[in-house]
């Protein structure tokens, strides 16, 4: 089995893509407002708040709609991996519809094969992740469920739950979004099938629209003010645990 270099380097590419992407968001997260630091701030003011409310009615509903949601792309992301089983017997008629793609490279029988297993291995990484963040969030709703009320309020003694309940939020929402990411980053794998430097184009568009849109959309813009007003209001009642 043999792959021209230019293949080579458009897989490589699309991995260092992925793999630096996803370790340079996380470690830039720790210090810089985007959507995963402004949400965790936002749970753990969801968590505080919750311990002051008696009859959790809205919270189990909001968590239904989460696992709902989670749910919906790990039965969608089994269809997928079935499409794309099916296709390994297929390949023939997958080189035809190649041959008929304008400025498409050349089918090669293997690397057509490999390609169709990359797509494999991110769909079955993408439901192991759905299904982690499945679990998550039924771990956090036991949490919820064990929370003791807190009146008041007020009782510092509390805040450190709320925020390992909002601790394993935060992990469950990382999960979820490993898996969207996946979904991303399975888009710009397609291109291969094309030709190798669709792939490079594909992988750079992908990492630059998950960037703008994690760290400089407006969504974000709305966070970081939204966060700010819940730290004053945290202020004027004399409490800290959004920090």
């Amino acid at each position: 089995m043999s792959f021209s270099l230019i293949d080579t380097i458009a897989f490589l590419c699309f991995a260092t893509c992925w793999i630096g992407y996803t370790n340079f968001s996380r470690l830039k997260a720790k210090n810089t407002d985007c959507i995963s630091r402004c949400l965790h701030q936002h749970r753990i003011h969801w968590m505080n708040s919750l311990l002051s409310r008696d009859v959790r009615v809205g919270e189990a509903a909001l968590m239904a709609n989460i696992e709902r949601n989670i749910a919906f792309f790990a039965s969608s992301t089994l269809l997928v991996l079935a499409g794309v089983l099916t296709l390994f017997a297929q390949v023939d008629k997958l080189e035809e519809v190649i041959n008929s793609i304008p400025y498409a490279s050349a089918p090669n029988h293997a690397l057509v094969q490999v390609k169709l297993g990359v797509l494999v291995g991110i769909f079955v990484l993408a439901f192991f992740h759905f299904t982690w963040a499945m679990r998550q969030y039924g771990f956090l709703n036991v949490m919820i469920g064990a929370a003791p009320y807190d009146s008041t309020g007020r009782d510092k003694a509390l805040f450190a739950y709320a925020r390992q309940m909002a601790t394993v939020g935060d992990q469950a929402a990382h999960a979820y979004n490993y898996g969207l990411r996946c979904y991303y980053f399975a888009m710009a794998s397609l291109c291969w099938f094309w030709n190798p430097h669709a792939l490079i184009i594909a992988s750079l568009l992908v990492v630059y629209t998950l960037y703008r849109r994690e760290f400089h959309s407006r969504a974000v813009k709305a966070f970081i003010a939204a966060q700010n007003e819940l730290e004053i209001n945290a202020k004027t009642r004399g409490i800290d645990y959004i920090k």
